[in-house]
């Protein structure tokens, strides 16, 4: 049967195959570690959990409004408030059943066919795919490794035509763990106020941030930024909920109503338990977010000491999120390998460490490793790829 167009252009997803594959290793009796996943590695808080019990108890397992319930619109308008100062309505707030969906269905009501999305490199894995499914054109800019993999005003401006529609901002990034200062994204913003762009936020790693860096939204700069920003958000990473899929987008009313029509016709609504539980995630204490955010800085500053002295290997120390990104084209070299990728697959066959080249993320010459597992797997899976560079050395 002849699939459709959209479908075949579709590059599937670097991460959820290397996951994939480490588990099939796994799954035939292989002691593998997998550094792959974009999720941290501890359980839901319990007082999450417990609200969510209580919701089912109480018989909230029906369809809510398609765009999410008011409850949990109101813990999010208050969350932005108290963080960065934003004032948000009802009417300007989607929940979906994840960022991602979010991002989605943004995607779908936003572009027309041969609209274009700029997207600073390296980006996260879906962002590409997603605008080509709503027949949009990805315009990649080059987050250059001397400048932290951010992208400066100047190239933004250098590809922006009468067909751009948006740019993507992500602070701190998937996979780099870079974040935008207030005065790079003061500067980015006045590019977009000037050409009349919308901006795409996606600040899903905002609560695990280290070493005293600031998340700054763009949206809490001015109020014109405010206006054409649209943020993107959820549970997922700053209250360990990958599984439950809640996110949310606000912005322009116009936008989140047109997002909450199509959400009606494609999921009818978030998972209900889910929500209840976000609103328990939001209202409720904050310590297990910190406590993990604090486990990931102690798990990063010691593993990136050890990782920079691998053959090889460069990488600056990320400022947020959960993952590390060095070059690594040089130890693919030194070890007699002309690309990264085959690099990557040849320590998982070799040394069972699953990790995610960085083509994936649109930088060839990169590999991704979460440290969002525990410390002794971390320092065992660095020991491994270690003894492959000692093994296959010229």
């Amino acid at each position: 049967m002849k699939l459709a167009k959209r479908v075949s252009a579709l590059t599937p997803s670097s991460t959820l195959a290397i996951t994939a594959k480490a588990k099939e290793l796994k799954a035939a009796g292989h002691d593998v570690i997998g550094l792959g996943a974009g999720e941290p590695d501890f359980n839901t808080p319990e007082h999450i959990l417990e609200a969510a019990v209580k919701a089912m108890n109480e018989g909230h397992t029906k369809y809510t409004p398609s765009g999410g319930l008011a409850s949990l619109k109101k813990s999010i308008i208050q969350k932005f408030q108290q963080d960065q100062g934003l004032e948000y309505t009802l009417a300007e707030v989607i929940v979906c059943s994840g960022a991602k969906h979010a991002l989605y269905t943004l995607f779908q009501v936003l572009l027309d066919e041969g609209d274009e999305v700029i997207i600073p490199t390296p980006y996260w894995v879906s962002y590409p795919e997603q605008v080509k499914l709503a027949q949009g054109i990805p315009v990649y800019v080059e987050g250059r490794e001397e400048n932290s993999f951010k992208i400066t005003p100047q190239q933004l401006e250098a590809v922006i035509t009468d067909k751009t529609k948006a740019v993507i901002i992500n602070s701190p990034s998937n996979p780099t763990g870079m974040i935008y200062t207030r005065e790079e994204l003061e500067a980015l913003g006045q590019v977009c106020v000037k050409h009349d762009i919308l901006i795409v936020s996606d600040e899903i790693y905002e609560k695990l941030v280290y070493d005293g860096n600031e998340h700054v939204s763009i949206a809490q700069l001015s109020p014109e930024l405010k206006e054409r920003t649209i943020i993107i958000n959820g549970v997922s990473k700053s209250h360990s909920m990958t599984g439950w899929r809640i996110g949310y987008a606000a912005g322009n009313k116009e936008i989140i109503k047109a997002m909450t029509n199509l959400a009606s016709h494609s999921t009818s609504n978030p998972t209900s338990v889910a929500q209840y539980a976000s609103i328990a995630a939001y209202n409720g204490t904050q310590e297990p977010v910190e406590t993990m955010r604090q486990a990931f800085e102690d798990r990063l500053n010691i593993i990136y000491e050890k990782l920079i002295q691998i053959p090889g290997f460069s990488c600056i120390k990320p400022q947020g999120a959960f993952y590390l990104f060095p070059n690594a084209i040089e130890a693919a070299k030194l070890t007699g390998f002309d690309t990264v990728d085959a690099w990557v697959e040849a320590i998982l066959e070799e040394e069972k460490v699953a990790l995610v080249p960085g083509s994936g993320f649109g930088a060839p010459e990169n590999v991704r490793l979460s440290y969002a597992t525990s410390l002794e797997l971390l320092e065992k899976a660095v020991d491994r790829i270690q003894h492959f560079m000692n093994n296959h050395m010229k």
